[in-house]
């Protein structure tokens, strides 16, 4: 059984609760003859902005991913393809990525600096690059099925470099994404707490506040490459988001109509988390031991649960 992880959903853009903050009295303009001052800048933005360029790359690169995994389903990585498999599925082909790697590379000379970040970015970029030719050589000729003219003989030597590069991207990835959830932790406990300084632990601080501990609960989540989770993390992290809930619960009892679709979200979810937690416990954590089937159902409600936390607050009464 391979679980379906949450490593195959895109990532999450920054929410922009901070860039919803009310507007800040414009400065008189200066005279003619008066100096000109450089606009402050807002380091709040600066960072969602560089997060976002970051995780707008992982997201549209993806694709190479979901196409190693769908080259793995029917070769045997250790011998490579022998054109006498049941079925030869190829590979995907990958979008046009120029774009997104513009705008991460120029990302990691923005401020703020994120040592770690910024390096494993640099790092995913070459790795990228080095695996993405070969890829859509591969799609094309999988495609063609010209393995059928040359018995498998470009088929092999492709492998060859895929055997290679293929790995060498999936751990630039990883570590990519290890080191942004560092910082995307940072970014949330900063946010909640301008927000919560602006507005109080009113309805959006409630929302913003769910979401965040929810997302560590997802973080925590079986991955193809790691089944087994880590039961007390995962339910440390699982209390914290439950706590979460029933505050946002007890706000919305005491201030009705305060929330808008979102509401009852939150509720569900948790039930569906702790109801996998105990197929977990039996299992000792191993997801392979059936609990990895409910992962897909999870991670959609979840993807549900942040489209409606956008407008959560934005019609309510």
């Amino acid at each position: 059984m391979r679980a379906t992880t949450l490593r195959t959903t895109t990532w999450l853009m920054l929410a922009a609760l901070l860039a919803a903050a009310p507007a800040r009295a414009q400065a008189p303009a200066p005279s003619p003859a008066g100096p000109t001052t450089k606009p402050e800048s807002d380091p709040a933005q600066e960072t969602i902005r560089k997060l976002n360029a970051y995780v707008g790359l992982l997201n549209r690169t993806l694709r190479a991913q979901e196409s190693l995994s769908r080259y793995q389903s029917w070769v045997n990585m250790k011998t490579g393809p022998t054109g006498r498999e049941r079925t030869i599925y190829g590979l995907y082909g990958l979008y046009d990525v120029r774009g997104e790697i513009a705008k991460a590379e120029a990302a990691t000379a923005q401020p703020p600096a994120m040592p770690d970040l910024d390096g494993a970015v640099k790092t995913y970029i070459a790795a990228y690059q080095a695996l993405a030719p070969t890829v859509t050589e591969a799609e094309g000729y999988y495609e063609r099925q010209d393995y059928r003219a040359d018995k498998m003989e470009q088929g092999k030597a492709l492998h060859a470099k895929l055997a290679v590069a293929g790995p060498a991207f999936l751990a630039a990835r990883a570590r990519v994404e290890a080191a942004l959830r560092v910082e995307k932790e940072k970014s949330d406990a900063l946010e909640l707490a301008a927000l919560e300084a602006r507005e109080g632990r009113k309805a959006r601080w409630h929302v913003a506040n769910v979401m965040t501990a929810c997302r560590k609960v997802m973080d925590l989540l079986p991955t193809d490459a790691k089944p087994v989770v880590e039961m007390a993390a995962f339910e440390a992290a699982l209390g914290r988001y439950a706590a979460a809930v029933k505050d946002m619960d007890g706000y919305s009892a005491a201030n009705p109509n305060s929330f808008h679709v979102f509401e009852s979200r939150p509720r569900a979810l948790l039930g569906k988390l702790r109801e996998f937690d105990a197929k977990l416990a039996k299992a000792k954590g191993d997801a392979r031991r059936g609990a990895g089937r409910d992962v897909t159902w999870i991670v959609n409600d979840y993807n549900m649960m942040v489209s409606t936390a956008q407008t959560a607050t934005t019609f309510s009464r």
